[in-house]
């Protein structure tokens, strides 16, 4: 019975004690990741309505191409000033350059970056 007590006892304590405390992430200010790594990340498209127009017809567009997969459908689309930039992984050149014809068709020839990834094949383990 004495240790139910002092277990509620001492979780209560590091509630009251952690909801008092601000977080120390609280305090520190926001950076702008582009500012340290030079690339463009989805936090930091624009939210004005042309480039969410963009990102809204291309991201459509990938989600209806029943070829793709889930990690092609997966990609970021990030939209700045009706630049495009693509980022993330995928099964195959092929799904890459699928994703990248999206893109074009979209936002135009030369509007689009595509910085996608091919994944490593992945290779099972024998016994």
């Amino acid at each position: 019975m004495k240790q139910k007590c002092a277990a509620g006892a001492l979780a209560l304590g590091m509630i009251l004690w952690f909801g008092a405390v601000p977080s120390v992430a609280q305090d520190q200010p926001t950076r702008d990741k582009t500012a340290t790594s030079g690339k463009p990340t989805a936090d930091n498209a624009k939210n004005n309505t042309s480039d969410r127009d963009l990102m809204q017809q291309i991201r459509k567009g990938i989600v209806d191409d029943k070829s793709l997969s889930t990690s092609a459908k997966n990609v970021k689309v990030i939209a700045q000033h009706g630049k495009i930039t693509l980022r993330g992984p995928v099964q195959s050149e092929e799904e890459k350059q699928a994703v990248e014809k999206i893109a074009n068709d979209v936002a135009g020839a030369g509007n689009v970056t595509n910085q996608i990834t091919i994944k490593a094949a992945r290779t099972k383990k024998t016994q």
